[in-house]
């Protein structure tokens, strides 16, 4: 998403993607992720696993597999305490 960014006064200091409040790797397509966590309501474990899911292979520095192993990590967490119940 290309958006202006401004100070209080009003300034433009910057033009581009918004990389604070919708990043490019968290939008791929026309849903972002932050949109389906909170519209399935999921807490925090399940929402990190759907966030590293979607950005798999898609933020610079991170590997799809890197991604891939974090979101299952945070499913394994889950699995942890849901067990515990």
């Amino acid at each position: 998403m290309i958006e202006e960014t401004r100070t209080l006064n009003g300034e433009i200091v910057a033009v581009g993607e918004n990389v604070i409040n919708h990043p490019s790797h968290y939008n791929i397509g026309n849903i972002e992720a932050i949109d389906v966590i909170e519209d399935w309501n999921l807490d925090f474990s399940l929402g990190s696993a759907v966030k590293y899911i979607c950005r798999a292979g898609h933020k610079d520095g991170n590997t799809k597999l890197q991604d891939l192993q974090k979101a299952a990590w945070y499913i394994n967490r889950e699995i942890e305490r849901e067990s515990k119940k």
